[in-house]
């Protein structure tokens, strides 16, 4: 007897691709030799196309790429699979194509607006804008590699294209210019791109290189790039899909911008050395492998001595082996290349930046520099910002920045809290909320805390309760302990409130108190009060955030001795001397926007032009015209306004840039960003712009500028070039190249080492070792000018700010400790610092590393103009079988086609293929404007890639081809012997092989009082209940305010019923047989509707209602659910029969196609002349239609007496009688929901309290305080009920208590579903509400399926459901074996209730149909009276056989008729 269920549901649609052990099922290449077959259509050029429906029922979203479950096929779908796999074994490539428009759910799809009136935008929207993509060089190396693979036997063939088997509306609607997202800081990919196909590599040695990369190309355009900045690199924690990776925002070269760093050290030059080290043994590796055996005489038997073994053998696997993964058992292993370029140079010297020189007049401290210029300059303007049409806002003098940054100090310091408990001590962290477009707010409140000795954290402007990375934002900031928000005016009006006016708590964040920082909020400081200025210490200084790879957000700390030498070293590399004047185009808040823009130009007493990221947006040209009009010297700017002033200048004129000395280009080290310098200087060499202005840099969070191009009086002296082998890059090896070649990435120094810093690389992975000469690396620095810990993380800030590189010969290089600077680059000839990525965008696939922003600029390449909306495309990878693979997520155009979708994906995978020879995993294209956004409008790539993860990306088209990129695959699985017909002959028991069957109790064998045995229809035990006990209430329906709506008893049911039959003959005129579509809410109405119709002879249909605000995409569903069932008539209500000829549902689908629509609010008086019998109970009762997982819509067929003898067991199972009382919360329109909402009541006679969950979406509490008031001891609900509940009432467990919300005589939970148990969700719900006395073996789960509406259900007696772990290798080979909790491999399964009375189930082999052990995993077969009579019709798979519903075995007992579920357990 099987204690219970183990059931797994793989959905084919995505989830397979992901799964572990599902994944070889489809992915076998040459290793099956199985016969073709027809399910799968292969097309000439070798490609098959698997093309799915995700749509999905009602207009729930679906999940896609589902990551956690592996097992419970569809069977169907499993076969189709099997022989798939086993045909591919010739094939290059497989391909499955999905097509989903309608699976996005309305917050997230693109809003169809009329388009801007702006010129910018109008001018963009036609394709104009959309040139910063092209690259000549890149587009021309991808061209030529994609005309390459026409011409070679093509190894990633065209996929071929299929129709779709529903027609889906396409989003043909214009969507507005992207105002928020494209072009911003860490987002959108930009500039025009390059990229590169094979090359072949020799060893060239570094003088070759040296001479190349010097004298190198001076032409302007050697390469292109795409550069996406990434100011933030925003990025989220990552599951995985079957391990846990961490991924990067990639979608655009983040910001690598400005770091500086200097120590007075005295380090020698290091001698290179050749030792090499070898990596200790563990050394207990030999002790645990021996000693299984014990030291025996030899008088000792051998027989006894092998019992005693035995017995003593431990039960368990030895501890060891739980932490062993088994990667060789499973997986091919692959070997090294041995042909890989390999290092060949010198080892490196550590660099040393030039003497940070002593400049007298350098003040002691950045406050004492304030306080300076602040007393003797009070006139001269700090920083101009502007409003959105380009004009001076606001005027910042260095006076006003003085006093209004003590008036703050004084307040923070003096009002907040009490005096005797004031709430910011100095040396507290403090938020700073501030907008991007107004600056003067925020370095008043930067400066203001830095007087006050606090230290600000600088954070983005929250805009809802749900961005993207707010909540580890708010982890942040509560692991700061920041209790207080410093913010302006018009900020804290903007933010969101709660109707109480109240700021709300944002998720994750911690309870802050806003204090507005305007001068007419705060109170004067007294005459004697003066803020204590210091020489700069170690003290914090400030804390900047940092995005990690896996979305996590750190806190750098900077103290006031790095914030104070970095300013000085930039004053002196880039030469700033007073009252110059800097344009800022920036972020402020951070990065190389802090640095130059609020921190240096204090220290210097320069002007700062601020131009917002507003203004940018409407006019591109702005910043070119404020250098003009202010004359500035310096423009701080990223690669992306370069590129968008190249778009926008269309010759304008009066534009002269010989002001401009120097132009930081703050993404410098994004290989990519060399394009836009060199197509800016093409356009502006002609107005006045010099070749030398132009200054790359190079920077990360942790070490602050690292490098910077220092501005020239030399315009003879050629910026640095270098043309890289690709190839030889994904080795981590630097090869020289010609620019004829495809797969070369032109890089461009960022300059030389920071003053008063020394530089050295080391290897990515390991002990930081140096590289040699001609090796990549990361770069490390030492300085005084640097970060010096993520706040709070002692372990991750020793890996990253207490670095000690050694040389080969182990000698470390330095006594003072480096910073990983998370660049990936080498130091060139003339000590010039080359950046070719970085580490958080590198992705290792099968040992060779390829960068994210190469990945995004051959995609870029490839017709960029016709297809990606704004560039914003994100590259990151996911782990599968224990190797990253890549994921390629876009956005498309608003107007492209699902052909030009899919030309479009096949050439890119091409060109990968070509150019970086490495496959891609899956390419998903989504609708324009639904991607998360990072706050400056980039793409949030950690968010993406979770939702991915997640399966909530909502793609409207998918490529996935695992052939090309997963090569590790498992070994072939082992046949298992199966019983054989001799066995079951012999009897259950043959060579300890049972038989893996069990049933239910025996309903004939159950005694019990039950007098609705005495009828075989519905229709008879409602009128004898009517008869006997007319005013016992059957139904109580519950509003959202917990008050009861309505309710039904005995005797008016009856009569309800009876009126709504004379209304079917009548006006219907109806026929007995004929069908009717029941469109009712959840509700008594639909009760009654459905008796009429059994009253009249009718079959009724029941049919979720469209959703009044989502009419587009749920509508459809019922039409074709209607035209399908041959519905000859509609009931339902007259506000929804209003609904159905709307205009909206004209717009959906053809209105005049309804057959007869009835409504039932105004009924007839009259009785029916007769209430109809049926003459057989085998005749159909009802149709029970529900769309599948894999959005495949089935309708089963429902006798008479399978429905009676479905209630039968339900009423056996959970005891029901009329004294009994259950809550009911779900969706009645198909399976077991709908049994118990309308059907069970009647049968038993038992009240049910109805609860729509729809109403849950106003009031989460409501089910769960119905069953506490109503003292319920059995409830039934849904995941998604389940859900709602854990999720909103989370937090308010304390308040519920206080309201008498109490548990504890709930005796069962049932979650009514046709899928595995989710097993995080009932457990969280159970440890949730156990303080309000739920008992946790009360959650439990049912289990059915189309051929049998309930297998499994928890019944009141019994023992409580368990949960096993089982061995996912196993399962691999179709086994069951069950292992301890925690062990490697496992996975928890929960069992599926009890199986029902009068049910049996067995295990059977669904190719050989014979019956299986109970050690085998197979599919489940059922035999019961309540089986389904057989599919009515099937829309979207014609091949479904008819022998689900009966099914015989091939031996054993061959006359039981099964029904095959479709699930494996």
């Amino acid at each position: 007897m099987i204690p219970g269920w183990i059931l797994m549901r793989a959905q084919f649609s995505l989830r397979v691709t992901l799964k572990i052990a599902r994944l070889w099922e489809w992915l076998k290449v040459s290793k099956s030799s199985r016969k073709k077959d027809s399910n799968l259509n292969f097309k000439a050029n070798g490609a098959a196309v698997v093309r799915c429906r995700l749509q999905h029922s009602e207009g729930a979203p679906r999940r896609m790429l589902h990551s956690g479950n592996i097992g419970v096929c569809d069977i169907r779908e499993a076969a189709v699979r099997e022989r798939a796999a086993s045909t591919a074994g010739n094939r290059p490539l497989f391909y499955f194509r999905f097509g989903v428009d309608q699976a996005l759910p309305p917050e997230r799809r693109a809003p169809v607006t009329p388009s801007s009136s702006s010129r910018y935008h109008r001018r963009r929207s036609s394709g104009s804008r959309d040139e910063r993509y092209r690259s000549d060089v890149h587009t021309e190396a991808v061209q030529a590699a994609l005309a390459k693979h026409k011409e070679r036997k093509m190894a990633v063939p065209m996929p071929s294209k299929r129709r779709s088997l529903v027609v889906q509306t396409s989003m043909d609607a214009y969507t507005p210019p992207d105002t928020s997202s494209g072009s911003e800081d860490e987002g959108s990919v930009q500039g025009d791109s390059q990229g590169t196909p094979t090359s072949s590599q020799g060893s060239i040695n570094m003088e070759h290189w040296i001479s190349q990369a010097i004298h190198g190309s001076t032409t302007s355009t050697t390469s292109s790039s795409s550069t996406q900045s990434g100011g933030s690199g925003a990025a989220h924690r990552l599951a995985d899909v079957m391990a846990q990776t961490h991924i990067e925002n990639h979608s655009a070269p983040p910001d690598v911008t400005t770091y500086t760093s200097e120590h007075s050290i005295q380090v020698e030059r290091p001698q290179g050395s050749t030792t090499s080290r070898t990596a200790p043994k563990y050394g207990n590796a030999e002790l645990m492998e021996t000693g299984d055996g014990v030291p025996v005489s030899s008088r000792v038997s051998a027989k006894i001595q092998q019992l005693v073994n035995t017995l003593k053998r431990p039960k368990r696997p030895p501890l060891r082996e739980f932490f062993v993964d088994d990667f060789e058992e499973l997986l091919e292993v692959q070997q090294p290349d041995p042909n890989q370029p390999k290092p060949e140079g010198a080892q490196m010297l550590a660099m040393r930046g030039e003497q940070l020189g002593v400049v007298t007049n350098w003040p002691p401290s950045l406050e004492a520099a304030l306080q300076r210029w602040g007393t003797i300059s009070p006139k001269a303007p700090c920083l101009t910002t502007m409003d959105t049409n380009g004009k001076p806002l606001y005027i910042l003098t260095y006076g006003k920045l003085w006093t209004r940054s003590m008036k703050v100090a004084y307040n923070i310091l003096h009002k907040l809290g009490t005096k005797q408990e004031p709430m910011v001590r100095p040396g507290d962290r403090v938020a700073l909320v501030f907008p991007n477009n107004d600056p003067a707010a925020s370095m008043v409140a930067f400066y203001g805390c830095l007087l006050a000795e606090v230290v600000p954290v600088p954070i983005e402007v929250p805009l809802t309760r749900k961005d993207a990375g707010s909540q580890q934002i708010g982890f942040l900031l509560g692991s700061c302990g920041v209790t207080v928000a410093l913010t302006s005016d018009a900020c804290h009006k903007g933010l969101p409130k709660s109707p109480t006016g109240e700021i709300p708590q944002f998720k994750g964040w911690p309870k802050l108190l806003w204090f507005v920082t305007e001068s007419k909020h705060l109170s004067k400081p007294p005459r004697d009060w003066f803020p204590h200025i210091k020489d700069a210490n170690n003290d914090t200084a400030y804390i900047e955030y940092k995005t990690c790879k896996d979305g996590s957000v750190l806190g750098v700390t900077v103290t006031r001795i790095a914030l104070l030498t970095h300013c000085q070293a930039l004053t002196q590399a880039c030469g700033y001397t007073e009252a110059e004047t800097i344009v800022n185009v920036l972020d402020f808040k951070k990065d190389v926007g802090l640095w130059h823009g609020i921190l240096t130009s204090v220290m210097n007493m320069m002007h700062v032009i601020s131009i917002p990221y507003s203004l940018m947006k409407v006019n591109p040209l702005s910043w070119i015209q404020k250098v003009c009009q202010y004359k500035a010297k310096v423009a701080c700017v990223k690669s992306r306004d370069m590129h968008w002033a190249l778009v926008a200048h269309r010759d304008q004129r009066d534009i002269n840039l010989s002001s401009l000395r120097m132009l930081i280009v703050a993404d410098g080290a994004n290989p990519w960003s060399i394009s836009s310098c060199d197509a800016f200087l093409n356009v502006f060499q002609s107005k006045g712009l010099r070749q030398e202005v132009i200054c790359p840099c190079a920077s990360s969070p942790e070490a602050l500028t690292v490098a910077i191009r220092r501005p020239t009086d030399d315009s003879n002296q050629p910026p640095g070039r270098g043309v890289l082998s690709m190839h030889g890059l994904t080795y981590g090896v630097i090869r020289v190249d010609s620019e004829e070649k495809l797969s070369v990435l032109t890089v461009q120094d960022v300059g030389l080492v920071m003053p008063g810093a020394i530089m050295c690389s080391v290897k990515p992975d390991g002990i930081p070792q140096l590289c040699r000469t001609d090796e990549i690396g990361e770069l490390c620095v030492c300085a005084i000018a640097t970060g010096t810990s993520y706040y709070g993380l002692s372990g991750m800030t020793k890996n990253t700010f207490e670095v000690f590189p050694v040389m080969s010969s182990g000698a470390p290089v330095s006594e003072y400790p480096f910073v990983r600077t998370g660049l990936l680059g080498f130091v060139g000839p003339g000590g010039l610092v080359f950046v070719v990525g970085k580490m958080d965008g590198l992705m290792v696939v099968s040992g060779r590393r390829h960068n994210a922003d190469d990945i995004v600029a051959t995609a870029l390449a490839v017709e960029p103009m016709k297809f990606v909306y704004r560039g914003r495309i994100a590259v990151f990878s996911v782990t599968v079988l224990h190797d990253e693979r890549i994921v390629i997520v876009a956005e498309q155009r608003p107007d492209s086609t699902e052909e030009d979708s899919f030309q479009w994906m096949s050439r890119v995978l091409q060109a990968i293929d070509s150019i970086h020879q490495v496959g891609v995993y899956c390419l998903a294209l989504v609708p324009a404007n639904t991607l998360p956004k990072t706050p400056l409008g980039g793409i949030h790539l950690s968010e993406t890639k979770q939702l991915f993860l997640e399966g909530s990306l909502h793609p409207c088209n998918v490529l996935m081809c695992p052939h090309t990129c997963v090569t590790n695959l498992p070994k072939p699985r082992q046949k298992q012997p199966e019983i054989g017909p001799a066995s079951v002959m012999v009897g259950n028991l043959v060579s300890g092989k049972r038989i893996a069957q069990a049933s239910g109790r025996d309903l004939g064998q159950i005694e019990d009082n039950d007098q609705a045995r005495k009828f075989l229809f519905l229709s008879e035990v409602l009128q004898w209940r009517a008869q006997t006990t007319p005013d016992h209430v059957l139904y109580t329906l519950l509003n959202c305010r917990g008050t009861i709506a309505n309710s039904l008893t005995c005797v008016q049911l009856h009569k309800r019923a009876e009126k709504i039959a004379v209304m079917l003959m009548e006006r219907g005129r109806l026929q007995d047989g004929d069908h009717v579509a029941l469109v009712y809410p959840p509700g008594i109405d639909l009760i009654a509707a459905f008796y009429g119709c059994l009253y009249a002879g009718c079959v009724p249909i029941t049919v979720r209602p469209p959703h009044p605000q989502n009419i587009a995409t749920t509508l459809p569903t019922v039409k074709m659910i209607v035209e399908v069932s041959r519905s000859a008539c509609l009931m339902t209500t007259q506000l929804i029969c209003k609904l159905l000829r709307s205009r909206e549902a004209a717009a959906a689908v053809d209105v005049r196609a309804w057959p007869p629509i009835l409504d039932t609010d105004d009924l007839p008086k009259k009785r029916p002349a007769q209430i109809y019998k049926p003459s057989n109970p085998d005749t159909l009762a009802y149709l029970d239609f529900s769309v599948s997982t894999t959005g495949m819509l089935a309708g089963v067929k429902m006798s008479h007496a399978a429905t009676s003898a479905f209630c039968r067991s339900i009423k056996l199972q959970c005891e029901l009688y009329p004294s009994r009382e259950v809550a009911i919360c779900l969706d009645p329109y198909c399976g077991l929901g709908f049994v118990l909402w309308c059907l069970c009541s009647v049968y038993s006679g038992h009240q049910s309290i109805l609860i729509p969950p729809s109403e849950l979406e106003t009031n989460p509490a409501l089910w769960l305080l119905a069953v506490s008031q109503y003292k319920v001891r059995d409830t039934f609900c849904s995941y998604s009920v389940m859900e709602l509940c854990t999720k909103g009432l989370g937090s308010q467990t304390e308040s519920l208590k206080a309201r008498g919300l109490d548990l504890s005589r709930v005796r069962t939970c049932v979650v009514v579903a046709e899928e595995r148990p989710r097993i995080a969700l009932t457990q969280s719900f159970s440890k949730l509400f156990k303080d309000l006395g739920l008992h946790p073996r009360a959650v439990s789960t049912s289990f059915g399926c189309r051929v049998n509406l309930a297998i499994c259900l928890q019944g009141t007696s019994g023992p409580d459901p368990t949960t096993v772990y089982v061995d996912m290798r196993a399962l691999r080979h179709d086994r069951v074996r069950l292992v301890e909790r925690g062990s490697p491999h496992s996975l928890p399964l929960m069992e599926s209730g009890k199986i029902l009375p009068g049910v049996r189930i067995i295990i059977a082999n669904p190719e050989t149909k014979g019956p299986l052990g109970d050690s085998h995993l197979g599919e489940i077969w059922v035999h019961s009276a309540h089986n389904a009579s057989g599919y009515f019709t099937i829309y979207g798979d014609e091949s479904l056989q008819s022998d689900h519903f009966n099914s015989r075995l091939s031996f054993g007992d061959t006359q039981t008729v099964w029904a095959r579920t479709g699930y494996l357990g």
